[in-house]
């Protein structure tokens, strides 16, 4: 590789040739996306059906006069174009934030020199110097390092630091397994390095993850497309409805002028003005309930869209697990331990292990364990003593620098109680051996402060290298006996089983006069202390997995990391996984998968482990392929491209990265799985409120267009003026409609499956119940019309009455449509304070309607008497039973 990029593996690259190869290469910074101006993006927000019809009943206003209603319609387009431009917007700061993880300075050697550039100046051949604590700032080939350990988490999903070594491997080794490679945006956690640049900017590994981000268009809600679809249905029946009228009245020998302006009063009698608004608000109030439940919500439409979820993908990493290394076992000659507490925080105890022969005192104990047992306080002061992290609080919680497994270590001896600091002080390090792959372990070398006190040397790495260097092990009172080599390995094994990962720890005094560690002889020396199992702790999300289960969403788990990892996280969180079964596949196993295979595969699987971000957008493709409604949650910027392709992208709010942010729909604030089921059943209850408003308005609509046509098509007296239309539409819709948006969850929303993704937005048994309310307010309509007539009421008199009706009509259906399938007297009356509020307010407008003068002249409405009234209400009653029958006699098919 050196030689093939020409590069001084020493001296670096000349001077000349760095200007030379960044003419060549040009900069090393991600490509920027080029998606048009605001005037492109907003342009592009037009382009949809609902917009349509919107635009048209705006024309119809101001063909009418109305030009005040004309502006609030106006109005309403312009709020929903504003959302989805800032939509697109924020869906583009995705890509802007990758930019923020390669902009950082660079040691490099150029022309025999050690100097610090702009990363963005790096060119192919550049000599790098890492360190720990230094962002990686481009794709590098390893030449040299010394107990370099790096995190990809953010790359690959492996939970722990990755050691490096400059092995030659074969060019088809995963990209988690390139043991020599260092990536761009990788952080380094410990040792040194150099490595020679060869991949800046787009060609980088994180540059392929910004072109599947660029490649990935955002998928539409289902919300959407339904409303598009219904929306598309609609204008092409108002149109249809209105050139019929247009044609009768002319058959009728009427004007074409007059029959024009009655084909224009049909159609915004047709069209639902309130629609859009409801839509905006109920979608809105989700979002405040949802952030309630700490879980923020970036794109409106995604509220319905979690509630039609079918399938949920989880990262591991910070999202079934705490992403922090935790110490939960010990063990020593002696016996087993347990270690309380999670996380990097100081609260927990180290407590003897029930049936371990160690007397199984309880926490309260006297005296603490490594008081009792030598072993385990010198495993426990090795541990911690032969490491190089730091712990520091930071905000409400604890920043950790260096390799999270030895800030685990750091914890456990906190918990137990061992002084660190007071023995680095009076034994400070003198040398050290750093841990490599070869050698399995890392070694420190500590010298008393005292006068002819000694040294110590303390050992800690993986459990067979560290016994081939013990000759004894430890006993309670601090003696040395004879190794049980078999008693060790049995304890590590056990250890492992649960799903930890095993250390093991050694010591071994020296005299005043021991020598430095880089030649000592070790082997065979040393004391055998005792072992250290840690893990990633799952979150405890069991229950909230099992929830999503019962409401019909499965549950799948979608990580970097190793398989056997993987699967013992996924049975804690209650994903039953059984590698052997099939229902756990690794990203090799997902490439030798035939494509006419792969969905059916996808589908049977619960845990995908070593996947990269292609294959993860492969996954969430085959799962959408397949009719899945498909959530994605994840933290990394490997997860980014997945979060941007599901149809729903959730992001962790605490530990996620920037990218993973912007390209998700939804943060959590709280890290928790458990969130996302709570924001499924908000979304779910979203998606009800909006069909009970749909269920609500679209019969005042029909009717109201009915009533007209009929009229012309009769050649009568029109029974409702189009400004009296304008009247009942604006103001029912505010007032009443609006007010189902805050109607609260009902009973077992989350026992039932999730809607079907190709499941119309108005089912069958919907759709003949609109249209039963739809016929029974132009009945009624007419029929008083035609009584009001009869008794010697005026023509205004006989309309305001039939305003009135459907007013009427529209207040007792609100209350039926509270729930779809309940009867309106089984709903707690005061369960949606709002909507009686609502129809006091509108109560109000149906007086000033009717009896204020200022009203009578601008709506062409008059008194009516009390008579009136009773007609009135005896048809809402009556239209209010025939409901209630409806729901008694169907109540499948809602």
């Amino acid at each position: 590789m050196v030689i093939l990029l020409g590069t001084d593996a020493a001296r670096g690259l000349g001077h000349d040739e760095v200007e030379r190869r960044r003419a060549q290469f040009g900069r090393n910074e991600l490509p920027r996306s080029h998606s048009g101006g605001i005037a492109r993006k907003l342009g592009r927000q037009f382009n949809n059906p609902l917009v349509y019809v919107l635009l048209a009943a705006a024309v119809v206003t101001v063909f009418l006069g109305e030009f005040l209603d004309s502006a609030v319609i106006l109005a309403v387009v312009l709020v929903n174009t504003l959302i989805g431009f800032v939509q697109e917007v924020r869906a583009e700061a995705a890509l802007d934030a990758l930019h923020s993880l390669v902009r950082t300075h660079a040691a490099v050697m150029r022309g025999g020199e050690r100097m610090q550039v702009p990363s963005e100046d790096l060119v192919p051949g550049d000599l790098v110097l890492l360190e720990a604590g230094d962002k990686v700032p481009a794709d590098l080939r390893l030449v040299r390092l010394s107990a370099l350990r790096v995190d990809e988490s953010a790359l690959t999903g492996e939970s722990d630091p990755v050691a490096k070594d400059e092995v030659v491997l074969p060019q088809v080794t995963p990209v988690a397994d390139r043991r020599n490679m260092l990536y761009s945006g990788t952080l380094v956690t410990a040792g040194t390095g150099a490595g020679i640049v060869v991949a800046v900017g787009g060609e980088t590994e994180l540059g392929e993850i910004h072109r599947l981000m660029g490649a990935v268009r955002p998928v539409a809600t289902p919300l959407t497309l339904k409303l598009a679809r219904f929306s598309t249905t609609l204008t092409i029946a108002i149109l249809a409805l209105a050139a019929v009228a247009f044609l009768a009245g002319l058959a009728h020998g009427e004007r074409p002028g007059q029959m024009f302006t009655a084909a224009v009063a049909l159609a915004v009698g047709a069209i639902p003005e309130g629609l859009p608004a409801a839509v905006t608000v109920t979608l809105a109030i989700g979002v405040r309930r949802m952030a309630r439940r700490r879980a923020v919500v970036r794109r409106l439409p995604v509220v319905e869209t979690l509630g039609s979820t079918t399938v949920i993908c989880s990262d591991k990493t910070g999202t079934f697990t705490e992403n922090q290394m935790t110490v939960r076992a010990l063990w020593t000659p002696s016996g087993r331990y347990d270690v309380t507490g999670s996380g990097y925080g100081p609260e927990g105890l180290i407590i003897p292990s029930a049936g371990d022969g160690t007397g199984g005192q309880a926490p309260g104990a006297a005296t603490r364990p490594a008081d009792r047992d030598a072993a385990l306080y010198w495993s426990l002061l090795g541990g911690a003593a032969c490491n190089d992290a730091t712990i520091r609080p930071e905000g409400s919680g604890w920043q950790v620098r260096g390799d999270p497994t030895e800030a685990a270590m750091l914890v456990a001896a906190g918990k137990g109680g061992i002084r660190v600091r007071e023995f680095l002080a009076a034994n400070p390090r003198q040398a050290e051996q750093p841990f490599t792959s070869e050698r399995q372990f890392m070694a420190t070398l500590h010298t008393s402060t005292l006068p002819h006190g000694g040294g110590t040397v303390f050992v800690k790495g993986a459990v067979e290298r560290v016994l081939e260097l013990c000759g004894h092990e430890m006993d309670t009172d601090g003696g040395a006996s004879p190794l049980h080599r078999h008693s060790v390995l049995s304890a590590a094994h056990a250890l492992a089983d649960t799903g930890l990962r095993v250390l093991a720890t050694a010591m071994m005094r020296l005299p005043a006069t021991g020598g430095p560690l880089s030649t000592m002889e070790l082997r065979g020396w040393m004391t055998f202390t005792g072992l250290q199992g840690m893990h990633d702790p799952p979150r405890p999300a069991a229950a909230s997995v099992a929830a999503c289960r019962r409401a019909g969403v499965g549950v799948k788990m979608i990580t970097g990391d190793h398989i056997r990892t993987a699967v013992t996280v996924a049975a804690a969180v209650g994903l039953a996984a059984d590698h052997d079964a099939g229902t756990a596949l690794t990203g090799t196993q997902l490439d030798d998968i035939p494509a006419d295979r792969f969905p059916d595969a996808v589908e049977r699987a619960t845990v995908f482990a070593r996947v990269s971000p292609e294959q993860k957008l492969r996954l969430i493709d085959a799962l959408q392929s397949r009719g899945h409604v498909a959530a994605m949650t994840g933290d990394g910027v490997n997860d980014a491209p997945a979060l941007r392709q599901a149809n729903v992208g959730i992001a962790m709010g605490r530990t996620g990265t920037e990218v993973a942010k912007e390209a998700s729909d939804i943060v959590l604030t709280d890290d928790d799985f458990a969130t996302i089921e709570a924001a499924v059943e908000e979304g779910r209850n979203v998606f009800d409120n909006l069909t009970k408003f749909i269920v609500w308005t679209l019969p005042t609509n029909m009717a109201e267009g009915l009533v007209i046509l009929v009229a012309i098509l009769l050649g009568a007296t029109l029974p409702i003026l189009p400004t009296q239309i304008l009247w009942i539409n604006m103001t029912t819709a505010v007032a009443l409609g609006l007010m189902l948006a805050f109607e609260p969850k009902e009973q077992g929303l989350m026992s039932r499956p999730p809607r079907a993704p190709d499941r119309p937005l108005l089912t069958w048994a919907l759709t003949v119940r609109i249209l039963l309310v739809s016929a029974l307010l132009v009945a009624g309509a007419w029929w008083l019309f035609e009584q009001e007539a009869a008794v010697g009421a005026s023509v205004a008199q006989a309309r305001t009455s039939a305003v009135n009706l459907f007013v009427a009509v529209e207040v007792f259906y609100l209350f039926s449509c509270r729930s779809l399938t309940r009867p309106a007297w089984r709903i707690r009356p005061f369960g949606n304070r709002w909507l009686l509020l609502g129809v006091m307010v509108q109560t109000a407008g149906q007086l000033a309607l009717t009896y204020i003068p200022l009203m009578n002249e601008l709506f062409h409405t008059a008194p009516i008497s009390a008579e009136a009234w009773l007609r009135i209400f005896g048809l809402a009653l009556l239209a209010s039973l025939v409901v209630a029958l409806d729901k008694r006699f169907r109540r499948r098919g809602f």
